[in-house]
């Protein structure tokens, strides 16, 4: 009986490669959005006058006064509910913002996937100005930031409780979402809620000692939460079967 034959590589006594994960695995869609918010950043900073700079807030920001009945509806009035997530007030807006983004968007788009991700993206950050208008209906500031869009992403972190499956290589939140009573029941669910709850009080009450600028929509960032929180199943692709798990 011949002797099995024997790889060149082990008869050299070489090993294998280890395959390793790149250092910024993030899923496309991640990227993409955060090269889009870090691209227009930079077009206002180093390209666009004051004057031009003006212009496009005014036609890319949401600003609660436009649908008071005073103006016309135009095509801007449809379209900066969702195009204001692109815009940020300042270089340590964008960086946190792209920070927690990256952190929460992550997973979650690894479980939703592309489309459903995106929906999800625009939707809550629809719910996070649809509160901030209630709340504001005839403010004249314009508001701006992914900021809204990512509490929901938050939200919906929270009623999965976290949990984190990373069997087929890529991070994703797991199981189905927990029912009111275990949410209350979870200690770091709890916890979570009220760190971001005090976080949001005090960059809202003290924005400005803080760095930021402008004032902290903190009334986006309840309703975008919100939406995440109690709307994850009209976004969510797993199959009931495996979220009953």
């Amino acid at each position: 009986m011949s002797e099995p034959e024997i790889p060149s590589e082990i008869e050299q006594g070489e090993e294998r490669p280890v395959e390793r994960e790149p250092v910024f695995n993030l899923p496309p869609v991640v990227l993409a959005i955060i090269g889009i918010c870090v691209v227009v950043h930079l077009v206002r900073v180093y390209w666009l006058t004051d004057e031009q700079d003006f212009a496009l807030l005014v036609r890319t920001a949401f600003i609660p006064i436009r649908y008071s009945g005073r103006f016309d509806l135009d095509f801007y009035a449809f379209s900066s509910p969702f195009t204001y997530t692109f815009l940020h007030g300042g270089l340590a807006h964008l960086a946190i913002n792209m920070v927690w983004l990256a952190a929460f968007g992550s997973p979650l788009a690894n479980r939703f996937g592309m489309f459903r991700f995106s929906l999800f993206f625009a939707a809550t950050g629809l719910a996070a100005v649809a509160l901030f208008w209630a709340v504001h209906p005839l403010g004249q500031e314009p508001l701006v930031g992914a900021s809204g869009a990512i509490s929901g992403m938050m939200g919906a972190a929270a009623r999965l409780g976290f949990r984190i499956d990373r069997s087929s290589g890529k991070a994703a939140f797991a199981g189905s979402p927990l029912p009111m009573a275990a949410v209350f029941r979870s200690r770091g669910v709890v916890t979570f809620l009220a760190v971001w709850m005090v976080i949001n009080l005090v960059t809202g009450l003290f924005g400005f000692a803080l760095g930021f600028d402008g004032e902290i929509a903190w009334e986006a960032h309840i309703g975008g939460f919100v939406a995440g929180f109690f709307g994850l199943r009209a976004f969510d692709r797993q199959p009931q079967a495996d979220q009953g798990r």
